[in-house]
């Protein structure tokens, strides 16, 4: 059991039964001083499929996502995940002393030009923004460029760790609208970790609850695109995952 928690991240996945898989997961186990976080989870995610994984802080969605995205190694179980995959986190993460098209290349193998850079700049409405320094860039600007530098890679797997939690609202729904445009136009699988249901609702094919180290609900939302709050099969859908997340609607609350 020791060893198997150094076991490397697998790659290239195979096709699974009854369908080929972007990602597959099986008996996934991360502790921490003795503490499984995880614990022996089972997930299945389809090519091109837009899921959103939900949960209590600390029920480990993060660290799910760093060990899909090979940043955690410590696990015991098979993780199997496509080679060409990226991360974009809450926090960009650019480097103050290299300008915005040189952070969009950062860990690209080989000697990439700046044209590749201001592509993937381009793509998500920066790259007039290519050659400032990321100080000048507002909170916005900053998650686009990380965007960018997630896209460059071409990625077949795309796994965003609460990128919009740090923004403004306006800017927020408008870079839920950039994802959603950029995932219709790449049509890559993506996992998007979030605390909001309204966000998952809005742009995922499906919906994930993670409780006690596993997934414990999974629920498609087939529902049309562009989606309106005020759908009832939405407002449906909403009040599940919120009991499921253990928080009551004014309509369960009655029912209790």
């Amino acid at each position: 059991m020791a060893t198997e928690l150094h076991r490397p991240v697998s790659h290239d996945v195979p096709p699974a039964a009854g369908g080929p898989a972007a990602v597959r997961v099986a008996g996934l186990t991360r502790a921490f001083g003795g503490r499984p976080v995880i614990d022996g989870l089972d997930l299945t995610l389809r090519p091109g499929e837009f899921t959103a994984l939900l949960g209590r802080s600390g029920c480990g969605k993060s660290t799910l996502l760093r060990v899909l995205a090979g940043l955690d190694r410590e696990i015991a179980g098979t993780v199997l995940v496509p080679e060409r995959r990226a991360v974009a986190f809450q926090a960009p993460r650019l480097m103050p002393w290299k300008r915005v098209w040189r952070n969009v290349l950062l860990g690209l193998p080989g000697r990439p030009g700046r044209a590749i850079a201001e592509a993937a700049l381009e793509e998500v409405g920066l790259r007039e923004r290519s050659g400032a320094w990321p100080k000048t860039l507002s909170g916005g600007e900053a998650q686009r460029a990380s965007l960018a530098r997630a896209l460059v890679r071409e990625p077949d797997l795309l796994l965003l760790d609460e990128p919009f939690g740090a923004l403004d609202a306006l800017t927020r729904i408008k870079a839920q609208r950039l994802v959603a445009e950029l995932w219709q136009r790449r049509g890559c699988a993506v996992l998007l970790v979030t605390h909001d249901v309204d966000e998952a609702l809005l742009l995922a094919d499906r919906a994930l609850v993670m409780r006690d180290g596993v997934i414990a609900h999974d629920t498609p939302v087939a529902l049309p695109r562009p989606r309106d709050a005020g759908d009832p099969r939405l407002t449906a859908l909403r009040s599940r995952l919120l009991a499921e997340l253990g928080v009551d609607t004014p309509a369960s609350a009655e029912t209790a």
